[in-house]
């Protein structure tokens, strides 16, 4: 952006995608603006869900974080009293955009997409081209078109306060896990739908056998949707693996954003479907062994040295909620890889620890 503006603009209000995994990835483009408007008031407008992601410690830093409401009425008399010159909408949706016009944000910037090009004050065209686009590429791709510049190089980075890991910690100790534990997650749910998961009672065997082969307690992680698979995957440790099962803490649905985070260095990897708790984990600097299934690894993949579980059928990806034949892409993704590439994280988590 131009030196002009660079002046003109003193603050700036960011809308941060709605999805956890989404909102991960847009952390290097967000803190490329923060680095092109460096003595700008940058202020995050997110909603409740992800909100609690930009209060930690990120290169964002933003001055204000906002838990924008759900209804445009209650969220435009939010953005009225912001006093904003500038506006940055990662949000591809049109009721983002006119929340802003109605907010009072003197410029809107975004994509023009879902017919709300009229309400932008500059309008991005959406990247275009053959292959497949990451979704941080994606967010890089929209800062860039308004002249900042973003490094590529650049990937997720988010650190927990002290406040979320207290807390955290706090959960652990009220289970009856030990401070100097070694931990390994397990994140089995995922939001987008039950396509995206990989069979609870193949993630109970995997840490089953993790628990036996390792001095590790299992820590199962997840929202409150995500209590089905949780309770599946007890049970079948219940049925078949006891001795695992009293070494498994059950966190799903008990933790906030912040101590979810809080959580992430205790572990030694992670083992998730394509979900929020991914991103989060490899944003955390944690190892992640993820099974990808009906989405596409090259687009939401997590970023970094981590490993992605595949088969190589014919119709993934097909990107459904619900499979409508024999869910074939997960499950043809066997205990055996999966565990391996899991024990072979643990094992180097140990090492380095040593």
């Amino acid at each position: 952006m131009t030196t002009d503006r660079a002046t003109t603009v003193t603050r700036i209000v960011i809308r941060p995608p709605n999805w956890l995994g989404d909102a991960v990835l847009a952390l290097p483009a967000m803190s490329a603006v923060r680095r092109q408007y460096p003595d700008a008031s940058i202020t995050v407008a997110a909603a409740p869900a992800v909100a609690a992601l930009f209060r930690e410690e990120t290169h964002v830093a933003p001055d204000q974080v906002i838990d924008l409401p759900r209804a445009t009425r209650d969220a435009v008399a939010v953005l009225e009293g912001g006093g904003f010159d500038a506006g940055l909408l990662l949000p591809n949706s049109f009721r983002s955009a006119w929340q802003f016009w109605r907010g009072g944000v003197r410029e809107r910037w975004g994509y023009a997409t879902a017919g709300r090009g009229l309400l932008l004050t500059r309008r991005i065209r959406r990247p275009r081209g053959p292959g497949v686009m990451h979704q941080s590429d994606y967010y890089r791709a929209l800062v860039r078109g308004l002249d900042v510049a973003c490094d590529d190089a650049e990937t997720p980075w988010i650190r927990p306060r002290p406040p979320s890991v207290d807390r955290a910690m706090a959960l652990l100790t009220e289970r009856g896990v030990p401070a100097g534990a070694r931990l390994v997650g397990f994140a089995p749910g995922a939001a987008y739908g039950a396509a995206k998961q990989w069979p609870p009672d193949r993630v109970a065997a995997v840490l089953a056998r993790i628990v036996q082969a390792f001095d590790v307690t299992a820590v199962v992680v997840g929202a409150s949707h995500d209590r089905a698979a949780a309770r599946a995957i007890e049970s079948w440790l219940r049925a078949h693996a006891p001795d695992a099962l009293a070494r498994t803490v059950d966190l799903t649905g008990r933790t906030s954003l912040g101590a979810l985070l809080g959580l992430m260095p205790r572990v030694a990897a992670l083992l998730s479907n394509d979900s929020g708790a991914m991103h989060l984990a490899a944003a955390a600097g944690r190892p992640v062994v993820a099974v990808f299934g009906p989405t596409d690894e090259r687009a939401t993949g997590p970023i970094g040295d981590h490993d992605v579980m595949t088969e190589p059928v014919f119709c993934r990806p097909c990107q459904l909620r619900e499979c409508p034949i024999d869910h074939r892409c997960m499950t043809r993704v066997s205990v055996d890889v999966v565990f391996a590439a899991l024990a072979a994280r643990v094992t180097a988590a140990g090492a380095a620890a040593r």
